[in-house]
C-alpha cells in the first residue's frame, strides 16, 4: 500500500511537468514592437502532434512559455522559451526534459534568432518589404468600424527571394493543417497564391501576410491540365472573416478561360475547407440556368454536369454535391413530398456501389479493400442498411445546411 502511495505520488510530481504543447505555444505575427507585450496578438497552435507526438504534451517544465514570433511582412523568426522550473536529471533518476527548441529548429529554416533584442532590431526592415509575385485581387472587409484592405497575389518559386519567404511561411501548416508536410519546392508544377492585409505606417504602404494557398498543376490525358488546391491556410487572426472564399474564388478566376484546364479538385479537404469550397462552388453554380430552382427539382441532370464543367472547371463529383446543396435550399422541408423526393434521392446516390476514392465510407474505406468494402455493404441486412443510410443522410444535410445558411446570410 506504501509503495502504491510512493509511486502515486511520483506521478503526481512528474505530472506536474507535463504541459500541453498547444497551449503553451505563443505565436505572434508582430507588426510593431508593442505587439509582442500584448496579449491580444497572440494566438496558440489549432495541433502541435505533428511535432510532439500523439499526446501533444512537452515533458520537464513548470508554467513553461514557447514564443514563436515572426514580424507580420517578412516573416523574420524569433523563438525561445521561459519556465518556472525545469526537471533536472538528479530529481528522478536521470529523466530528462523534452528539448524544446531542437525539435522546433528541426522544421524551422536557419536564421531564426533566439534573442529578443535582436528580433525588436531587425522589425525595422518590414517597412520595405513588398509581396511577391503579380497582384490579382483586392477587397475590403469591415471590422467594427475600420475598413481593411487586403490583397491577393499569385507567385512561383522562381520570384527572387520567394524560395526563403516560402520556406519560413510554410511552417504555419504543421500547426494548423492535419497531415502536412513540405511540398518540393522545385517542381515548377506548384503556383502559389499569397493574402496580404494592405495598412499604413506613417503613409508608408505595409503588407502583413494574412494567408495563402499552394495549387499543382496535374496534366490529364492527353493535353489538358487539371489544377489541384493542396494547402490552404488562413492564420487565425484573419479566421471567420471570408477571407478562404476570397482566396479559392481568385484562383477560380484564373482559370475559367482556359480552355485547357479541365477541372479543377481539392486534396483531402479539411471539413472547414469543404465548407468554403461548397459556398463558393454554390454561390457561381446559381447562376447558371441549369440549377436554377425549377430544374434543381427535377433532377440531377447532364447540362448541370456539363455547365459546371465548361463555365465553372467543377467536377462531375463535386457539381453533384452542389446541386445536393442547392436543390435542398430549393425544397420547402415543409412539403411533405417534396421534402421525400429529395431525402430518397439523396439516399439512392448513398445506396450506389462506394467509390473508391469516396469520404463517405472513410472508416470503412481504412481497413477493407474496395472488394471487401462492397461485399460488407451488400452483406448488410436490410435494416443495418437503412439505419446506415439514415445516419449518412443526417451528416450530409448537416453539412448542406450550414453552407446554405452561408448563402442565405451573404446573398
Amino acid at each position: 500500500m506504501a509503495g502504491m502511495t510512493l509511486n502515486s505520488v511520483l506521478k503526481n510530481k512528474l505530472e506536474s511537468f507535463r504541459c500541453c504543447a498547444n497551449d503553451v505555444i505563443h505565436f505572434k505575427l508582430v507588426r510593431q514592437k508593442s505587439d509582442m507585450e500584448d496579449d491580444s496578438t497572440t494566438f496558440h497552435p489549432e495541433m502541435t502532434h505533428q511535432l510532439f507526438g500523439e499526446q501533444e504534451s512537452i515533458f520537464g517544465y513548470k508554467d513553461l512559455i514557447v514564443e514563436m514570433f515572426y514580424s507580420a511582412s517578412r516573416l523574420t523568426t524569433y523563438v525561445n522559451m521561459q519556465y518556472f522550473e525545469k526537471i533536472s536529471s538528479n530529481m528522478f533518476g536521470g529523466i530528462e526534459p523534452d528539448n524544446v527548441l531542437e525539435t522546433l529548429a528541426k522544421e524551422l529554416p536557419p536564421g531564426f534568432v533566439t534573442n529578443k533584442d535582436e528580433f525588436t532590431r531587425l522589425l525595422p526592415k518590414d517597412a520595405s518589404f513588398k509581396p511577391y509575385g503579380e497582384m490579382l485581387h483586392s477587397y475590403k472587409v469591415s471590422k467594427g468600424n475600420d475598413m481593411r484592405n487586403f490583397e491577393i497575389y499569385h507567385t512561383d518559386i522562381d520570384t527572387p527571394g520567394f524560395r526563403e519567404y516560402h520556406e519560413r511561411l510554410q511552417t504555419f501548416i504543421l500547426f494548423f493543417i492535419d497531415g502536412a508536410s513540405f511540398i518540393d519546392v522545385d517542381d515548377s508544377r506548384w503556383h502559389f497564391y499569397l493574402l496580404f492585409e494592405k495598412y499604413k505606417v506613417n503613409d508608408n504602404p505595409m503588407h502583413a501576410i494574412a494567408g495563402y494557398m499552394t495549387v499543382y498543376n496535374y496534366y490529364a490525358y492527353p493535353e489538358k491540365k487539371r489544377p489541384r488546391v493542396s494547402q490552404v491556410l488562413i492564420l487565425p487572426p484573419f479566421q471567420k472573416q471570408g477571407h478562404g472564399a476570397e482566396l479559392l474564388q481568385t484562383f477560380y478566376n484564373t482559370c475559367y478561360s482556359r480552355s485547357e484546364i479541365k477541372d479543377i479538385t481539392v486534396e483531402d479537404p479539411s471539413e472547414n475547407f469543404q465548407r468554403v469550397r461548397d459556398y463558393v462552388d454554390a454561390k457561381n453554380c446559381m447562376d447558371l440556368a441549369s440549377f436554377k430552382s425549377d430544374k434543381l427539382l427535377l433532377g440531377f441532370s447532364d447540362d448541370m454536369v456539363q455547365d459546371a464543367r465548361n463555365k465553372l472547371k467543377l467536377s462531375k463529383r463535386q457539381t453533384r454535391r452542389i446541386y445536393e446543396i442547392l436543390r435542398l435550399k430549393a425544397t420547402n422541408v415543409n412539403n411533405k413530398e417534396q421534402y421525400r423526393s429529395y431525402r430518397l434521392e439523396v439516399k439512392k446516390r448513398l445506396n450506389a456501389p462506394f467509390q473508391k476514392n469516396g469520404r463517405d465510407n472513410k472508416k470503412l474505406e481504412q481497413v477493407l479493400q474496395p472488394n471487401e468494402l462492397s461485399a460488407t455493404m451488400n452483406s448488410w441486412p436490410l435494416d443495418q442498411r437503412h439505419a446506415y443510410l439514415e445516419k449518412a443522410y443526417e451528416e450530409f444535410e448537416e453539412q448542406y445546411k450550414l453552407v446554405i445558411d452561408r448563402l442565405e446570410k451573404y446573398h
